[in-house]
């Protein structure tokens, strides 16, 4: 299990832990949705489409690794190790994205405090650069969708 536990209320970082361990953190990009964040030595970007519904992990040659298409939808997909994972949302107003496996739940990302902005991801099978960009891209996505709702 990945649990992301936000280190700063107003600069959106947060600390990836996995099995009681840091392991990453998740470094939001300043003037676009997306983010980065670094494993073993390995720097990896996430950026977004200008609506904030697609969004792609590069690696440190440029070369794109994993795709996430239609987030915000009720079903959305993402591409990466060779295999598709499909999501969906598991309520309109909550905050949890369900993985979907030959059509039933096989795990999920879910925040667990509204207050803390703590999340945690259940992505069984799911390599770790993978489950880091998929939690990286619900942060950048949830923080977009505050910042229309403030705006």
């Amino acid at each position: 299990m990945l649990i992301a536990e936000r280190t700063s209320r107003f600069r959106g970082r947060y600390r990836m832990v996995a099995d009681g361990r840091e392991v990453a953190v998740w470094n939001p990009s300043w003037w676009r949705t997306g983010g980065s964040f670094e494993i073993g030595g390995h720097r990896f970007e996430v950026r977004s489409n200008g609506w904030g519904t697609k969004f792609r992990m590069l690696d440190q040659a440029g070369d794109v690794l994993a795709l996430v298409e239609r987030v915000g939808r009720k079903h959305w997909s993402a591409q990466a190790d060779g295999r598709v994972y499909e999501f969906r949302r598991a309520s309109i107003w909550g905050k949890e994205q369900e993985l979907i496996v030959a059509g039933v739940r096989a795990g999920s990302i879910r925040r667990t405090s509204g207050w803390t902005g703590a999340i945690e991801a259940d992505l069984p099978g799911v390599p770790l650069p993978t489950q880091i960009f998929l939690v990286g891209v619900q942060i950048a996505h949830w923080q977009a969708q505050q910042s229309a709702a403030a705006g």
